[in-house]
């Protein structure tokens, strides 16, 4: 315990969700004192940081739910008090030695984190699959694996500043979370702070001016390389396709005259009905990146890929009632994630299930680009306002139901859906939205969908 590089110092936990309740058992574990506050949980020593007092505090550590404008977090940072967000704090209390790599992104985070894993298990490693799919990353940091493989949102990169990981990418920077940033700079800006101290292999699209511009400018440990992505064939530091099969142009001594083959497209078949969607092909690739930037061979990439199984509630088949097809995509918490389950798991015409926290977003683009493949659309939000004016805007022609909230909300939609749907359509739930004005989580939403359709049968 005096070794632990927390010892002796007074915490101040600010929220006791997922990553508060985490922190508070490191604590405990490591002979810190914590202090907790949460007006939301009974259990917490404070429901204000206004009773506590902040001159004894050594450190704070800031839960995603408290956004750097909040008067918590503002009162902590007029106290001169530092700052740690949950990936920090993980940092700090890691089990030495262990290489991490970082997946951030707008979409696809938690599928190409997943990969990460399933490639790592093929070549033989010990990989903790950690972030926002359930394990905390608090708890993984602290046991010897032999990698951590970290799925990392834009909330969690703003107050970090020591984490130093093997390698990164990120896969798009489209807007999100804009009540919590502020502004899309500032979320952008978060973003980029993946690739802070990287020390082998910032991985980014080669077709993504955006990122490829947060890799230019990170600062990297000496002799990191930039690895980029494309969907073509791949020039030297660089993963790609040719007629189908994945190639490595970066983790190989002859990568200047040659490319290693890693997988094929048709390993990532069994994930999907049809063609392989170019989204999960790139997934895959920056998944097989960070793999092999931690010494994973190439014929594991390919194993990995084949055992991978997509996430519940993304682009999930629930059923298909006379004729038509019923898709759980609850998953989908923005727009960049719907627009990606259009052109996956959605085929022929689509009434689109929408809607929910919008987050500051706006959908003129989406439906703009979705217009076509539209039946009708159903609204289930609080607040749906955002989409019903970005569907009047760009889809005026295209039928919307709104359905008013309420403990039937599902149900209803799925019956107003399925009424409105012809044979050979998708009834596709892809919310662009949060849950929580409705529902204790995507999962919650998803499984509600999901209860509905098989209860309609």
């Amino acid at each position: 315990m005096a070794t632990s590089p927390i010892a002796g110092l007074a915490v101040l936990i600010l929220g006791l969700g997922v990553a508060g309740r985490s922190a508070l058992v490191a604590c405990r574990e490591l002979g810190a004192h914590a202090v907790t506050v949460d007006p939301g949980a009974p259990d917490a020593d404070h429901a204000s940081v206004d009773q506590v007092e902040l001159g004894r505090i050594d450190v704070c550590m800031s839960s995603p739910g408290f956004a750097p404008h909040t008067p918590e977090v503002r009162a902590v940072q007029a106290a001169g008090i530092e700052i740690w967000s949950e990936m920090e704090f993980a940092w700090r209390v890691r089990h030495a030695g262990v290489p991490w790599v970082l997946v951030t992104g707008t979409n696809g985070k938690t599928t190409t984190t997943q990969m990460v894993g399933a490639i790592a298990a093929a070549g033989g490693l010990d990989a903790a699959v950690c972030g926002n799919m359930g394990v905390p990353v608090i708890a993984a940091a602290r046991e010897p694996h032999d990698l951590i493989a970290v799925e990392i949102a834009s909330l969690q990169l703003h107050f970090t500043s020591t984490l130093s990981p093997h390698a990164a990418v990120c896969l798009n920077a489209d807007e999100d979370h804009l009540d919590w940033h502020g502004s899309v700079d500032e979320y952008r800006a978060d973003k980029a702070r993946v690739y802070r101290h990287v020390q082998v292999a910032c991985v980014y699209g080669a077709h993504d001016a955006l990122v490829e511009s947060m890799v230019a400018d990170a600062d990297v440990v000496e002799g990191a390389r930039a690895i980029g992505i494309t969907r073509g064939a791949p020039t030297v530091s660089q993963l790609g396709v040719v007629d189908g099969v994945l190639l490595d142009r970066a983790f190989h001594d002859s990568r200047r005259s040659e490319a290693v083959e890693i997988g094929h497209v048709d390993d990532l078949s069994h994930l999907v009905a049809g063609d392989v969607p170019p989204y999960l092909v790139f997934n895959a690739l920056a998944a097989a990146a960070l793999a092999r930037a931690v010494g994973v061979a190439p014929d594991a990439v390919a194993q990995g890929l084949r055992a991978f199984s997509l996430d519940a509630h993304r682009t999930a088949h629930v059923a298909t009632l006379e004729g038509v097809t019923y898709v759980d995509d609850s998953k989908a918490t923005n727009a960049h994630a719907a627009l990606a389950a259009f052109g996956g798991r959605a085929p022929g015409s689509v009434v689109w299930i929408a809607g929910g926290q919008a987050k500051g977003q706006e959908f003129d683009g989406l439906v703009a680009a979705l217009r076509t493949r539209l039946r009708a659309v159903v609204l289930i939000g609080v607040d749906p306002e955002p989409l019903a004016s970005a569907l009047a805007g760009h889809a005026a022609d295209i039928p919307v139901t709104r359905i008013a909230p309420g403990d039937t909300v599902m149900q209803q939609a799925v019956r107003e859906a399925r009424g409105l749907a012809q044979e050979g359509d998708t009834v596709l739930l892809s919310p662009a939205c949060a849950s929580f004005d409705q529902f204790r989580s995507y999962a919650d939403r998803g499984e509600a969908f999901a209860h509905a359709v098989r209860a309609s049968a």
